[in-house]
């Protein structure tokens, strides 16, 4: 688990990303689940503890949600909560339970006496602080015409508490034009999504003795492998820059359905998160193909050196994705059987990365490695400095088993938000990181081969490799023989 945020970059977070949470400690006396100002009855449901709140009803929770004219949740709750609660209900019906608290303290205020009735905007400003900061954060909850006509009908009822000089209809004008855009925005690139990439399997370009001559491979494209690597991190953060915090909890929610033994029809396919994890298969496909389909050992052995230098090139940028792409390709059996070719490689470089990922002790020493680069980011004065691209199916484990151990609901029936706090610091630090700005500049040429050079299946690799360094033992004869034939009569 990655360490607490200090309160230095909490500050300097809020600076970066008003509209998100900040996580100054798993449930810190600085918090948003501390005690907040007496409301009355309704605070008898949420449970704390040492002044956390760690449980509640959700009919409880919705009401800590929504702002009175004397209180506003801490931003961190309102983040927390709108995530996790799509675990428990639809975001069209949360709109209406909120709607219908708005109009009821509304009328209250209405009724009640002269000063109370001067608050009206004061209450109106901060209930649309808080859609402002639901449309921008989870701009995707809007993305149906239910949840649309929730937002409008509580708009509506606001803009009457300032009808005379229209200010509360032009702020929420601009934010209607502001999520309208937002939604734009991701269905358009929903409709560009890089579409995944067919590995070769034509014979003609596989049973090779010997490479075309104007067949390209990544050192004619590249041979510096920090330029490579400073390239694969600007595909990385353009990719993840696509990735929301619903996506994420998407997870837990597809989990629960599936738990249950029903579908849920309006969770919507996780895109984005299928792309980026494409993206992680195709370069360790990529760099085996590469390395696979060099016929002379001297170029082979090059270009696995060559590739050994680009992973610790992301390793040293914190683009540590890309580095577990990398040493996974360069893993592959294909590509590990080539005994001749690595015993000419200088491994010591090799063996420092893979005890970086070596996976015992949950991946420990990633993880000693990844708590590193998020301390370096968190005091960082540049953007180089900043970038943390944890390696993504880790990431996605961790929130999985955390749903797992931890359940959903206490014993008495109120929601276990002691998880969800957890649950949402993870995600928020995936949020922080994502937010950088990639420092490097773009080059077409690079990157357009990396992401549309062919690359091989797992039995076309395995056909390269055995006409790279023939088989060795029975079994490879065996493989070599029945992979030769399936793929010329498939032909």
């Amino acid at each position: 688990m990655a360490e607490p945020l200090c309160k230095a970059a909490v500050k300097k977070c809020k600076e970066t990303m008003p509209q998100t949470p900040i996580f100054s400690s798993m449930l810190g006396s600085s918090c948003s689940g501390q005690v907040q100002p007496d409301m009355g009855e309704r605070c008898v449901d949420p449970v704390y503890q040492d002044g956390n709140l760690v449980s509640g009803s959700l009919e409880a929770l919705i009401e800590r949600l929504v702002p009175t004219m004397d209180y506003y949740p801490d931003r961190t709750y309102i983040f927390t909560f709108l995530l996790s609660s799509r675990v428990f209900i639809h975001p069209h019906e949360l709109l209406a339970k909120v709607g219908q608290i708005c109009i009821k303290q509304k009328q209250q205020l209405e009724t009640g006496t002269e000063a109370e009735k001067a608050k009206l905007k004061s209450f109106a400003a901060k209930i649309i602080q808080l859609l402002k900061e639901w449309t921008e954060t989870f701009p995707y909850d809007f993305q149906d015409e239910k949840s649309m006509k929730e937002l409008k009908e509580i708009a509506h009822r606001i803009t009457q508490c300032d009808e005379e000089n229209g200010t509360v209809k032009k702020i929420i004008s601009q934010m209607t034009q502001n999520l309208l855009m937002a939604l734009s925005a991701r269905s358009q690139y929903q409709e560009i999504r890089e579409k995944f990439r067919q590995p070769v399997t034509d014979k003609g370009t596989i049973l090779k003795t010997k490479p075309q001559s104007t067949q390209k491979d990544i050192l004619s494209v590249c041979c510096d492998p920090l330029i490579l690597a400073q390239q694969l991190t600007y595909i990385e953060l353009e990719r993840v820059s696509n990735i929301y915090p619903e996506d994420l909890m998407q997870i837990v929610s597809h989990m629960d359905s599936l738990d249950n033994h029903k579908c849920r029809s309006d969770v919507t396919k996780t895109y984005n998160l299928e792309a980026y994890d494409n993206w992680f298969n195709c370069l360790s496909m990529l760099v085996a193909t590469e390395i696979c389909r060099v016929v002379k050992k001297k170029q082979r052995t090059r270009m696995v050196e060559f590739f050994i230098d680009v992973a610790r090139e992301c390793f040293n940028i914190g683009n540590f994705n890309s580095m577990m792409a990398i040493i996974s390709g360069m893993n592959l059996s294909p590509v590990a059987r080539l005994k001749k070719t690595w015993s000419k490689v200088k491994t010591a470089k090799f063996d420092v990365l893979e005890h970086h990922m070596d996976p015992s002790s949950n991946f420990c020493n990633y993880r000693t490695a990844l708590q590193g680069a998020a301390q370096r980011s968190q005091s960082a004065n540049s953007n180089r400095e900043k970038i943390v691209i944890p390696v993504f199916n880790l990431f996605i484990k961790d929130i999985y088993f955390l749903h797992k151990i931890h359940t959903n609901r206490l014993p008495n029936g109120q929601i276990n938000f002691k998880k969800f706090w957890e649950i949402s610091r993870q995600i928020h630090d995936f949020l922080t990181w994502k937010q950088v700005e990639c420092p490097f500049e773009k080059d077409k040429k690079i990157q357009t081969y990396l992401l549309t050079a062919p690359i091989y299946s797992e039995e076309a690799l395995f056909i390269a490799s055995f006409e790279s360094e023939g088989p060795e033992n029975h079994m490879e004869k065996d493989s070599w023989k029945t992979l030769r034939t399936t793929l010329l009569n498939r032909a």
